[in-house]
């Protein structure tokens, strides 16, 4: 999936659409992420020594994950963070970095969704996580 695709299953618009492109290989959802440099999470962390921010990872391991969940997700529905748990950040991601994901769906309780997913550059694992988000109508996600 290209980003106009992404864009069908998921509400983010420009500057937190943080994919260029994602797949779904059987349970496993991939997707990448080309760290161009430019990026306003860069423009101060760190001045002289950008580094993609931890929180940003994860946010690009919950998109990615939401590939999984097309067929849940719609115009008028919201995937709402809920928690993360034994994030680990290993190496980090620098500008001219590809960013790769993996995730997979461990648990559904409906509006709940529990995944893990890693990411990484050339191979090189630098997050991993486990987290759990819930899919809301629009109306109930400004509560």
């Amino acid at each position: 999936m290209n980003q106009e695709e992404l864009k069908q299953i998921l509400p983010h618009r420009e500057q937190m659409l943080l994919l260029d492109s994602a797949e779904r290989v059987g349970d496993t959802a991939r997707g990448v992420y080309h760290v161009r440099g430019d990026e306003w999470f860069l423009q101060g962390h760190f001045p002289g020594n950008p580094v993609v921010p931890g929180v940003i990872q994860c946010e690009i391991l919950a998109q990615s994950v939401c590939v999984l969940l097309a067929d849940r997700m719609s115009e008028d529905a919201v995937p709402m963070y809920t928690g993360l748990n034994n994030v680990r950040f290993k190496k980090p991601v620098l500008p001219g970095d590809t960013f790769e994901t993996e995730c997979q769906v461990t648990k559904v309780r409906p509006p709940f969704y529990f995944a893990k997913g890693t990411g990484s550059v050339n191979g090189q694992l630098c997050v991993r996580a486990e987290f759990s988000f819930a899919i809301l109508p629009k109306e109930k996600a400004r509560i």
